[in-house]
């Protein structure tokens, strides 16, 4: 009986020891994906997960400036690239893990049946986005309404948040009637349904959200373990669920 109980604390004690912990940088979008995925990989691995979200911009900056992030999950495939670029992150580790989509949307059930004829009519006070400057989701916002040629047209009427997910928050409580927030939002939306329009792809440039180890993170086994993890059918079920694209090719090896 001893024997089996000292068998069972090695056991618990080189588990321990291979254990490890990873910060992970996150595009704010990613909030409700990485919250369903992190206690997935923490029972899978016994690793353990500390995430910090926010524009991608401003996670890059961060990065820039010295900031503990193992790992880079971001809404766009400049930043990362710039990453490898100026000798942030490891070459070779690159992906893209999910692929955005944008939507027009409000909290407001039944504003619109048309979105493309809501933003031309222009029958709205505040219409929000996400800055075009940080945040990639803004960007494709800006794209779209200057596919629409109301880029122009429209600029009092816009609400920009530092991020999609202050953007979201702004649409949610009505501050704003309408927002181009991302389609994952509204599915992860508890709220009453609202009105929403998802934008043809065509509109703009696509979203290609892209993964890298970054070099502060190439010695942690917890970090590689999550991106590894991100590939797997467990975490690319729960992103495609939460309605963005999903592919597994690595790029920029």
């Amino acid at each position: 009986m001893k024997k089996v109980i000292l068998l069972i604390i090695c056991f618990l004690l080189t588990g321990q020891a291979f254990a490890a912990e990873t910060i992970i940088a996150v595009a704010a979008n990613f909030t409700d994906a990485m919250r369903n995925i992190v206690p997935l990989f923490e029972q899978s691995t016994g690793h353990s997960v500390k995430v910090s979200f926010g524009s991608t911009g401003k996670l890059f900056s961060q990065i820039e400036n010295g900031a503990p992030f193992d790992v880079f999950l971001a809404a766009d495939t400049k930043r990362p690239s710039k990453a490898e670029e100026k000798m942030l992150a490891v070459k070779g580790t690159r992906f893209t893990y999910a692929r955005g989509k944008l939507v027009l949307w409000s909290a407001i059930p039944g504003l619109f049946n048309d979105g493309e004829a809501y933003l031309k009519k222009g029958d709205f006070k505040r219409i929000a986005i996400a800055n075009p400057k940080t945040a990639p989701y803004g960007l494709a916002a800006q794209q779209v309404l200057e596919y629409l040629s109301i880029w122009n047209v429209l600029q009092r009427k816009l609400v920009r948040g530092d991020s999609i997910a202050q953007t979201f928050q702004f649409t949610a409580t009505r501050n704003a009637e309408i927002g181009f927030v991302a389609l994952s939002q509204v599915k992860s939306w508890r709220g009453k349904p609202g009105s929403f329009w998802e934008i043809p792809e065509s509109g703009y440039a696509p979203i290609a959200q892209q993964a890298v180890l970054l070099k502060k993170g190439e010695k942690n086994t917890a970090a590689k373990a999550f991106l590894e993890f991100l590939k797997e059918a467990k975490a690319q079920a729960v992103i495609a669920r939460l309605g963005y694209g999903v592919e597994n090719s690595i790029i920029g090896e």
